[in-house]
């Protein structure tokens, strides 16, 4: 049976997009509730009742769902109490007004009032007004207080219609419908029916599976148009009316492939009648003298009428009870999803999730356009590097603009033989410029996050910029590296807007226990330092993409960048990892790696090297750089790909070491299993290095995800978004 949630899963996390915020008005009905809880990967759910009138049904009525899923579901839902939203009642109420006043009627305010407080009517005005992208109903409410308000308010143009998708099971060995999926357009939304409203709704149909269905489970999206009798849209379209939309449809499809080729592998066919659109039998012997072209039947059916679709629908239900089944309202901005009264938590999932991808593919949706229900903290990452500084402004997990300053060597020479945080008011002058070319003040930031440097070892989290902690940064505690700089210029630019400065993971967190930490030689202790922004980040968002905690969690994460840090996630602590920053662990791009000790003490003592150029080859001119006179893995394989020996070679040592790393972290987990393996940083978009590690790691028997790139700006604003949300506390940093 075609696995259609999880196509739509991976389709919806391909496009990257933020999380629309969806209203469930039947807070109640514990169907929805229990699809809420798989639904916060893609969703920021608002629901109008109390989070312990939830929690209450919850226990008594889904008492078999876990623990932590729930507990994860309910930490992003916002619970609402309708009667204490007054502005938002007050502008509602005039909204109403005013759409009811465009039909002759006048309505008084009180009246207004108490009829937009009802959870369907309020939550179809939220989406209405900008406060939420999606409504949820019609489960336990009637079509009158739902279905009908939403079609009257909510209305993009003048068709609407209703597509039901049906996923038939594999016990269906009829060969009917290709791949056994079958999607019903019905017509009987609309009122009055015309070729044009008749045309819309076949080619809408179609493009809503096209746009669900991928090409290569579908290759081509065949549609039909039922034609019903003579006698007009009493019954249903006529022949002669089918004919006419016929006409019109290749109009309308061709404005929909000039968007997007993808729409067109879709072919319409009409004036079919009904036995040759569902049956293969009766279109071999009726279709040929008419549509010579049809070979059907079709995979996509426009019912004749709304008692044609209904039973059709019900039919397959009643039927093949393991169906998946689920409907898509157009002609709303795919704004709301409606629910039949006998729905499964399934079929509210997958209609969500449907309606979500049409809302990401057809609407170009980007985010929710007021943040009412979630509010967008805006948020200035600043990130020193030692030639550049990247900033980049968020409101929440948007990204609203972004620059990688640019630090010319003439202009440090200034700085030569100086404390690198002497750059500070240097740099700090080049942030204020880029806000400036972007007309941002530094007023309408919420905080400032800059990225943390070599500070004393503490603990993972979010931590307040604080007197001590600037005296640490400094004076160099744990040495001189331009990271230093983020938590000053950080704390500048908040005192001068009356706001807070944090800093975010930093590269010393240390959650290592002792043992980790002791070698055979007495006087040296391994240090721990390593690209922990990112790796924590990266091991949150695993977490977050499977709705539970980074506390519930077991992973491994593998930073590959100019340095690479390999660490343990353990149940929401970090460890154990490499120190990246002296090349410990696998070689890298410009660090040697872990060396065998006896052949490194003879090489001190060679005579060959001064110290100063021993520590260049350790970190800077070591791993790619010396073995291959590169230190760009695209050049490697660029090489590769030429017939170089000594570079393939190279490049497999690289993979086995990585590999081999990974592994090597087994005991940290304590025998438990490994959730999942992580792949990050720049080299992990290389394709021949990850299936490499892939490959080498298959016994592990759990699964890799990459994520390509150091998302370190992201992190940063997230690391202070969660503080200022309330989801956690920030640490005060006291070594």
């Amino acid at each position: 049976m075609y696995n259609i949630e999880e196509s739509l899963d991976r389709q919806i996390a391909e496009l990257k997009s933020g999380r629309p915020t969806v209203f469930f008005t039947e807070a109640c009905d514990s169907r929805q509730l229990e699809a809420l809880c798989y639904l916060t990967r893609f969703i920021r759910p608002v629901i109008p009742e109390s989070e312990k009138t939830v929690r209450k049904i919850i226990e008594n009525e889904l008492g078999f769902l876990e623990k932590n899923r729930i507990e994860y579901a309910l930490s992003q839902t916002v619970f609402i109490d309708i009667n204490e939203q007054k502005e938002l009642i007050e502008s509602f109420a005039a909204e109403y007004i005013k759409s009811e006043s465009t039909q002759g009627r006048n309505i008084e305010y009180s009246s207004a009032v108490e009829y937009v407080k009802d959870s369907c009517i309020f939550g179809i005005f939220a989406v209405k007004m900008g406060h939420a992208d999606i409504v949820v109903g019609g489960s336990t409410h009637e079509a009158v207080t739902y279905f009908r308000p939403l079609l009257k308010y909510l209305k993009t143009r003048k068709v609407q219609s209703e597509t039901g998708v049906f996923v038939l099971p594999d016990e269906n060995n009829e060969e009917i419908y290709s791949n056994n999926i079958i999607v019903f357009g019905d017509v009987g939304v609309n009122g009055t029916m015309t070729p044009e409203v008749l045309a819309h709704i076949a080619v809408d149909t179609c493009t809503i599976a096209r746009n669900i269905i991928p090409e290569d489970i579908l290759p081509e999206i065949q549609g039909a148009i039922v034609s019903y009798s003579n006698h007009g849209s009493d019954e249903g379209p006529s022949p002669e009316l089918v004919k006419q939309a016929s006409e019109i449809v290749p109009v309308l499809l061709k404005k929909y492939v000039k968007q997007d080729s993808r729409y067109g592998s879709i072919s319409i066919e009409g004036e079919v009648k009904v036995n040759v659109a569902l049956s293969r039998r009766s279109a071999m012997y009726y279709s040929h003298d008419k549509l010579e072209s049809w070979d059907g039947p079709a995979n996509v059916i426009i019912c004749p009428n709304l008692d044609m679709g209904n039973l059709l629908y019900h039919l397959y239900a009643t039927r093949f009870p393991n169906s998946k089944k689920f409907s898509i309202l157009s002609g709303i901005g795919f704004s709301a999803v409606d629910l039949a009264r006998d729905c499964s938590s399934e079929d509210i999932r997958l209609g969500v999730k449907a309606t979500i991808l049409n809302l990401l593919k057809k609407e170009a949706w980007t985010r929710t356009p007021n943040d009412t229900f979630f509010k967008r903290y805006r948020v200035l990452a600043i990130n020193p590097g030692s030639t550049s500084t990247k900033v980049s402004v968020f409101e929440g997990s948007y990204m609203i603009c972004s620059e990688e300053l640019q630090h010319p060597a003439e202009e440090l020479y200034a700085f030569e033989n100086r404390s690198v945080t002497e750059q500070y008011e240097y740099r700090k002058e080049k942030i204020l410029a880029f806000l400036d070319r972007n007309g941002i003040s530094a007023s309408s930031f919420d905080a400032v996050a800059g990225r943390g440097g070599l500070l004393r070892p503490i603990k993972q989290g979010t931590y307040l910029v604080t007197q001590k902690m600037l005296e640490d940064l400094r004076t160099g505690v744990g040495g001189e590296h331009a990271s230093n700089l983020g938590g000053i210029i950080a704390s500048e630019i908040a005192a001068s807007a009356g706001i807070e400065a944090y800093i975010v993971d930093p590269v010393v967190v240390d959650e290592v226990e002792e043992k980790v930490k002791i070698t055979g030689i007495k006087e040296i202790r391994r240090y721990v330092i390593s690209h922990a922004l990112n790796q924590i980040a990266s091991a949150r968002r695993w977490a977050e993409e499977h709705e539970t905690f980074y506390k519930n969690i077991n992973v491994i994460v593998a930073h590959m960048g100019g340095g690479i840090s390999v660490g343990a996630h353990f149940r929401g602590r970090y460890v154990d990892v490499n120190n990246a920053l002296n090349g410990e662990g696998p070689f890298s791009p410009q660090r040697s790696g872990s060396l065998p000790p006896g052949q490194l003490i003879d090489l001190c003592f060679s005579g060959r090297y001064t110290k100063e150029q021993l520590k260049k080859l350790n970190k800077g001119a070591g791993g790619l750089v010396d073995l291959l006179q590169t230190n760009d893995l695209r050049d490697v394989e660029a090489r590769i790909e030429q017939g170089d020996k000594d570079a393939d070679l190279v490049f497999s040592a690289l993979t086995y070491q990585l590999s081999k790393e990974i592994c090597s972290l087994l005991p940290a987990f304590n025998g438990e299993k490994i959730d999942q393996i992580i792949l990050t940083g720049g080299m992990s978009r290389s394709d021949r290095l990850t299936d490499g590690i892939r490959r080498d790691v298959a016994n592990l028997n759990c699964g890799i995800t990459v994520y390509p790139g150091e998302n370190e700006m992201q992190a940063l604003a997230d690391g202070v978004i969660r503080v200022l949300q309330g989801r956690e506390n920030y640490k005060t940093y006291d070594p």
